[in-house]
């Protein structure tokens, strides 16, 4: 028997996946930059890569180092253009002052991609790791 539209699915965020060039230099950064602890490590010899979970509260990120992995495309290191190219484009963070994060993470050398700007009535900005992936941070609240 089909579902019906008014079946819900009981989902919550996990993890988000991403490929970096140096595990690493990428495993610090996370940790220097953005408060993640490394809570497992692993190789997949098929692949083959190298992998690394981390977490921050109830989110992970799952970072992968894969030999000979095609870099970043310069257009997905800048938030207007990414978005003109389909698929996922960033991972998105809650804080509870986008300004004040934005001051602390520049004090920490972190890339600034887009600078603190206001869509709508929510404060907003984009950073990027250190292999130019982006990262938004908006105000805590709704979309």
């Amino acid at each position: 028997m089909p579902e019906s539209k008014t079946d819900t699915l009981q989902i919550k965020p996990h993890h988000c996946g991403i490929s970096v060039p140096e595990l690493e230099a990428s495993i610090n950064w996370y940790r220097d930059m953005l408060g993640f602890s490394v809570v497992k490590r692993m190789t997949i010899d098929a692949i083959p890569a190298k992998i690394a979970f981390l977490n921050h509260g109830d989110f992970y990120i799952e970072l992968f180092q894969i030999e000979d992995a095609v870099p970043l495309p310069e257009d997905r290191r800048h938030p207007n253009r990414d978005i003109c190219t389909h698929g996922t484009k960033h991972i998105a963070f809650a804080v509870d002052d986008v300004s004040k994060f934005i001051t602390t993470v520049k004090k920490r050398g972190v890339d600034i991609a887009m600078d603190v700007n206001m869509m709508e009535d929510k404060a907003m900005a984009f950073i990027r790791d250190n292999a130019g992936n982006l990262i938004e941070v908006v105000e805590m609240g709704s979309p």
